[in-house]
């Protein structure tokens, strides 16, 4: 991994750590919780963004592939590498550690660090994390709407809607298709395998929202019952 990739690297680590601190001392009253979704909703904007930025075509978004990563998608891996690391240490000081965040952290170092260190599969290690942030603010709207005190309203419904449709959109529509390219491509065994986990790990978090949404839309429509 060059030089300038690891001060990127590091540099975020510390800027979102910092990041985090100043939110805890600026919402004291908000949770552990609340102030790492407001970071991490962040990272997912700024990761779209850069992921964004770094196509070359737009009339193939999704290309060049197999060939060596230009500085775009380096500098927007790096990025998001100093996120994942950020956030590994987060879930661990939390009062609730999810086996499955860090699994999904894991699988994220692991793969884009090996695709900085190899400077190889920059397309589809971009185009994966824009698929796999986009959805992102959703997700932490939901829980912010919920401490926040709009738990079971319209609102907080619209955010688990759309978090379902665009995870759902994102993961299990496209994600199939990239990570079947990554798998049939050159590439280092390390970087196969993350490709598969991560499909993995979407696909077992896609069953729990298929779950979750039956779930609200059966309450939903027993309270509708109720009223009536």
């Amino acid at each position: 991994m060059e030089e300038p990739i690891v001060r990127w690297v590091v540099c975020g680590f510390i800027f979102w750590t910092a990041a985090f601190l100043a939110l805890r001392k600026a919402l004291p009253a908000r949770s552990f919780d609340f102030c790492n979704r407001l970071v991490s909703t962040a990272h997912a904007c700024a990761a779209v963004s850069l992921a964004t930025l770094s196509v070359e075509d737009w009339t193939r978004p999704i290309s060049p592939l197999g060939v060596p990563s230009s500085s775009w998608q380096m500098m927007a891996l790096a990025v998001t590498l100093s996120y994942l690391v950020y956030d590994s240490f987060c879930c661990l000081f939390d009062e609730k550690i999810h086996i499955s965040n860090l699994v999904h952290h894991a699988v994220g170092v692991v793969g884009i660090a090996a695709s900085l260190y190899y400077n190889m599969c920059g397309t589809e290690m971009v185009t994966a994390m824009w698929l796999t942030e986009f959805s992102s603010p959703f997700l932490h709207l939901r829980q912010l709407l919920k401490e926040l005190g709009y738990k079971d309203t319209d609102l907080n419904r619209a955010a688990d809607v759309l978090f379902a449709v665009s995870f759902s959109l994102a993961r299990m529509g496209c994600g199939p298709y990239l990570t079947t390219v990554t798998l049939t491509a050159n590439y280092p065994l390390v970087i196969k395998v993350t490709a598969l986990g991560l499909q993995l790990v979407s696909a077992f978090w896609f069953v729990k929202i298929v779950r979750m949404m039956r779930f609200k839309v059966v309450k939903n429509g027993s309270t509708k019952v109720a009223v009536d």
